[in-house]
């Protein structure tokens, strides 16, 4: 499928026009940054992963009645989304502490949190995704109130379908983050998940070991980032257990 003009690039993902208007090729980039772009690299096969367990978790949510932009996969790094109107905003929903939450609070990494805690961050790379109030949001107009109960929603089916999906392969959903679209029927607006799920936007830690199979393997130097997202797929069955995610095409004499 023929893209069309390059419209945005983001850290981990370029966007693409579509085929059809209101359509948009979302390709998967092998980039991996940490500490608002501080430390970069590039991850063979990154991508390719990031593809597949995004389009897993995509149907998945579908499937229960959660609206996504997802609409199909298209090969090893692209996938075919609905274009819609990004709400400014990260959705960060904590199931158990770490990274910014235990620093700020002073909680030990680790510890089991009485309920799913909801944070909203602006998304704005220059002042590097600071942490909002609702009072922020309703202030400067990111999002209405009717948006912030339909996100809160949303959130809460996420977590709980994605923790259910983990637990069922022995992996804690720790926390995770998530961006919101709008898109309009006529008058009438509804809100989707969008961008993507993936290890590259969940704290995803082995249950039995602790063993850390998301991007934190990259920002604390933990080892292979491309073996973690590689257990994480072939728990989930996205990717055969004897088999390595695609890199680069291999020339044969």
């Amino acid at each position: 499928m023929a893209r069309g003009k390059k419209i945005y690039e983001g850290k981990a993902k370029t966007l693409y026009e579509g085929p059809e208007p209101g359509t948009l090729i979302q390709y998967f980039k092998d980039d991996a940054t940490a500490f608002n772009a501080v430390k970069k690299d590039v991850i063979d096969g990154k991508g390719v992963l990031n593809n597949l367990l995004s389009e897993y978790f995509m149907v998945g949510l579908t499937s229960i009645g959660v609206p996504t932009h997802f609409l199909k996969r298209l090969n090893m790094r692209e996938q075919l989304v609905r274009s819609c109107e990004i709400i400014p905003l990260e959705i960060i929903v904590r199931n158990v502490a770490a990274g910014s939450m235990s620093t700020r609070l002073g909680i030990e990494e680790g510890t089991q949190l009485p309920r799913p805690i909801i944070e909203y961050c602006l998304k704005d790379d220059k002042l590097g995704d600071p942490l909002v109030s609702e009072e922020h949001i309703a202030a400067f107009g990111w999002a209405s109130q009717q948006d912030m109960d339909d996100i809160l929603s949303l959130a809460l089916r996420v977590n709980d379908f994605l923790a259910g999906v983990m637990y069922g392969v022995g992996i804690k959903l720790v926390d995770f983050k998530i961006e919101i679209g709008r898109v309009y029927d006529g008058d009438f607006q509804r809100l989707i998940i969008a961008d993507e799920i993936s290890p590259d936007s969940c704290r995803l830690w082995d249950i039995e070991t602790g063993q850390k199979l998301d991007k934190d393997v990259f920002r604390r130097d933990l080892g292979s980032l491309t073996d973690a997202y590689t257990e994480v797929a072939k728990r989930l069955g996205v990717m055969p257990k004897n088999q390595h995610p695609v890199t680069k095409p291999t020339l044969i004499n």
